[in-house]
């Protein structure tokens, strides 16, 4: 306990730091306060929260704001597809790839143009969204409120995502992921006491065990998260003028869950897909019925079955456009690097692609496993909101965010001679000595 204390006062003891973790909650407060303001024309006693499905999902990473009609009803979410979108054309179209490769220029045009196409994609989940909000809450002209509403939803995202810049130039860790995570959070604490409540007296056994499950289950987050394969790396000797200088021993480390939180999110995506177009026969066809009530129902045993095999799909995929084994191999060539017993080139590329091969597969499975526990632990009597914290985007995301958090306080703190987070000084997973690999 001493040694916190002492690491609190050392991180506000540096002057940077401090101001940006100050600029940090004062965005975040911004932020959640924006939440809370309904959009014109509404009138709040009526309105009547929509958060099955898809919609339930968009309220969790939004902190409340989708099922409060707010101005920032629609949050940094148009952001985060426009970015998806980006991602996915700099793999796909040539144009974007030799945009990406021109460096600080190239990389403030992608920007723009995600600027751009979070707007569009605003303007349309704006007409959505407001279709959601049941006609007793509207107190004005309908095509009065549509129109409105459109204006300043778009608004709201264009804000949010100021903020989230803001909160990375002058605050600490990623603007966008820190504004996901506090919608997150915050439903926690009603979480938990609803929770609690549920439970009654004789079940505080059950809660105290529920309690110690979550944080084994976090920390097992933390570990597939952090998981890295080490590929050893040798430089040959190099002369510098009348010295031989030895060869430099280094790694390449191939994370364990390379895709991230993606896979989850491409695979939720889709699991609605087949109770919407179930829902165009099911008046008329019994096993269109079927399909659309199985796959509206996320405990179901079908819907969590073919969850899992699209998420261990979407991993691998996900994978292979992010982590470019011949690339990898290029780059080792280049700087005179290479993996001890194995020919530079093609054969390393081969070499690594089976390694990240193999080591895909039990990530992809632990994830598949992660993304299920929420409805396995409402199965067995945690409540829905409590149980959507055991696992799924939502711990994923928590757990990302946190740890990069972390290693940049940290980082202030060894810039300034002090003693880091944790008794090592350094985070687990991170060190100096590392080939990186992109």
């Amino acid at each position: 306990m001493k040694k916190f204390i002492t690491t609190i006062k050392n991180i506000f003891a540096i002057d940077d730091l401090r101001i940006r973790i100050l600029n940090t909650i004062g965005f975040i407060a911004i932020f959640r306060l924006g939440s809370f303001v309904v959009l014109p024309g509404i009138d709040p006693n009526q309105l009547q929260a929509n958060t099955s499905g898809l919609f339930g999902l968009l309220d969790t990473f939004l902190g409340g704001a989708f099922s409060n009609a707010s101005i920032f009803g629609l949050g940094i979410m148009p952001y985060i597809s426009a970015s998806i979108v980006l991602q996915l054309l700099t793999i796909a179209v040539p144009y974007f790839q030799k945009m990406q490769k021109e460096g600080e220029s190239g990389r403030k045009k992608i920007n723009q143009i995600t600027r751009v196409l979070t707007i569009i994609i605003a303007m349309a989940q704006a007409i959505g969204f407001v279709a959601t909000i049941n006609s007793e809450a509207i107190a004005i002209n309908t095509t009065l409120f549509t129109i409105t509403s459109m204006i300043v939803l778009t608004t709201g995202t264009v804000f949010c995502m100021w903020l989230g810049e803001k909160i990375t130039d002058k605050g600490i860790g990623n603007g966008i992921s820190m504004l996901i995570m506090i919608g997150i959070v915050s439903r926690f604490p009603g979480a938990i006491v609803a929770e609690f409540l549920s439970k009654q007296l004789s079940g505080a056994l059950v809660f105290l065990f529920e309690l110690i499950v979550l944080f084994f289950v976090v920390m097992s987050v933390v570990m597939l998260t952090q998981a890295i394969r080490r590929i050893p790396v040798q430089y040959a000797k190099q002369v510098g003028g009348s010295s031989l200088y030895s060869g430099q021993r280094q790694f390449i480390p191939l994370k364990v869950n390379a895709a991230g939180v993606m896979p989850i999110i491409f695979a939720q995506s889709l699991m609605f897909l087949p109770s919407m177009i179930a829902s165009i026969w099911a008046d008329t066809n019994e096993t269109a019925n079927y399909i659309g009530s199985t796959f509206s129902d996320f405990t179901s045993w079908q819907y969590n079955v073919v969850f899992g095999l699209m998420i261990l799909i979407f991993t691998y995929f996900y994978t292979a456009i992010s982590v470019n084994p011949n690339q990898i191999a290029d780059d080792l060539k280049r700087s005179g690097g290479f993996i001890p017993g194995v020919k530079p080139g093609r054969t390393t590329s081969e070499y690594i692609d089976a390694i990240l091969t193999r080591i895909t597969l039990p990530g992809a499975i632990y994830l598949a496993l992660v993304a299920i526990f929420p409805s396995i632990a409402m199965m067995l009597g945690v409540t829905r909101e409590f149980s959507q914290f055991f696992g799924g985007t939502s711990l994923i995301i928590m757990v990302g965010v946190v740890l990069d958090t972390l290693q940049q306080i940290e980082s202030y703190l060894l810039m300034k001679h002090y003693d880091g987070m944790m008794k090592t000084g350094k985070l687990r997973g991170r060190t100096d000595n590392v080939v990186i690999a992109s």
